[in-house]
């Protein structure tokens, strides 16, 4: 997992510093930088993956405007400026991305580090090499395998180890998921919940049937909801999920994802998100707590933050909804409670908030009720 990240010259964010959990969640007004930190852990993993042009980065779910516009504003000389991401494993590897765009049309992303890392490793490399020098660096420079194996693969590995490759922000839309046949050119699931409906094929095969099963458990919080199947036989023209619904009459057997509520396809996407093995390790999702129910939030997260543990993910959440915080145990390490804002100047900070301790003779206060009273920051000042 990923202890620590930091950021400079991303937006808003002149520079941060955030040491996460498996569950960490972010809260603050609007606009006070929580999307911004999650899009500069994107354009990491877009830049450990090599992939920096614009049509990866926006499926990624980066929000991706003119280069300039990418760095922090809040002085012109910083338009010109590299951006500067740097990520520490719980083993204490680090590694660290220098973007830089020189802002003419059309240009793209650069990493400016890909090279340096490797000649560093090189030059660390020859110290304590005790062969012909002169004969070695001939060699690697004739065979490109020989430079990988030694220079590039332990690198790979530090990147792996981190599960940084796939990282997303999830956007779960409503029209996505009810529409099944859209896929994205990112798989096996879209920012926006493109791809379910072929995930939750791959899951109903014999292999994966354990893994269905706990989905369908876990879709029980919606009251109503008894069943859902999947079309026997494969077609490429069928995307219908059926799903029956305990207080409806026997006769009428079950209807699909197009007649069924907001609330349950989220539930669904989620669910599946966190059990399945061939989702991305680490990831975030931005305003979990679309079209839920509060009291269903709070519930959501308790069941979330087993399934990260019982699955390795790891999982950076946004939310506006005061209910989400009473679904965390914040004296688990593991479950750690931001609150995002902006300083004097305009700059995007983050504060970690512990489990808040009641005054003498008082009783707790739940997070939610410490949220919304304004014990722990967070919300609007200006009215």
């Amino acid at each position: 997992m990923i202890g620590e990240v930091r950021i400079q010259n991303y937006k808003s964010i002149q520079k941060l510093k955030l040491e996460l959990g498996r569950v960490t969640v972010l809260i603050g007004e609007n606009g006070c930088g929580k999307s911004n930190i999650l899009e500069a852990i994107a354009l990491a993993s877009a830049a450990a993956s090599d992939k920096l042009d614009n049509e990866f980065l926006a499926a990624r779910g980066i929000r991706v405007t003119e280069p300039r516009f990418m760095r922090s504003a809040f002085e012109k000389e910083n338009l010109a400026l590299d951006i500067i991401i740097s990520l520490l494993g719980q083993n204490k590897q680090e590694l660290s991305f220098v973007l830089n765009n020189d802002n003419h049309p059309y240009s793209q992303w650069r990493n400016k580090e890909a090279g340096k890392l490797s000649l560093l490793k090189l030059r660390d490399f020859l110290k304590t090499f005790d062969g012909d020098k002169e004969e070695f660096i001939t060699k690697i420079a004739n065979d490109e395998n020989v430079f990988i194996n030694i220079f590039q693969e332990p690198l790979s590995k530090v990147i792996d180890s981190m599960k940084l490759h796939n990282f997303l922000i999830y956007s779960p839309e409503n029209y996505s998921l009810r529409i099944f046949e859209r896929e994205e050119q990112i798989q096996p699931l879209g920012i926006y919940g493109e791809g379910l409906f072929k995930l939750l094929q791959v899951l109903s095969l014999e292999e994966n049937q354990e893994k269905l099963t706990e989905i369908k458990k876990l879709l029980r919080l919606i009251d109503w909801f008894k069943d859902f199947e999947l079309p026997r036989t494969y077609s490429e023209f069928e995307y219908s999920l059926q799903i029956t619904d305990r207080y409806l009459d026997t006769d009428l057997s079950y209807f699909d994802q197009r007649s069924s509520n907001e609330g349950f396809l989220f539930l669904l996407f989620y669910f599946t998100l966190f059990i399945s093995d061939i989702t991305p390790k680490f990831f975030a999702i931005d305003n979990i707590d679309a079209s839920l129910n509060p009291r269903l939030c709070r519930r959501l997260i308790e069941e979330l933050v087993e399934l990260a543990k019982n699955n390795d993910k790891q999982v950076i959440l946004t939310t506006h909804n005061p209910a989400v915080l009473d679904g965390l145990d914040l004296e688990d390490e593991e479950q750690r409670l931001f609150v995002i804002s902006r300083n004097q100047l305009g700059y995007t900070k983050a504060t970690r908030i512990l489990k808040p301790q009641p005054l003498e003779g008082q009783e707790p206060v739940k997070l939610s009720e410490a949220f919304l009273r304004g014990y722990i920051g967070g919300l609007p000042k200006n009215f």
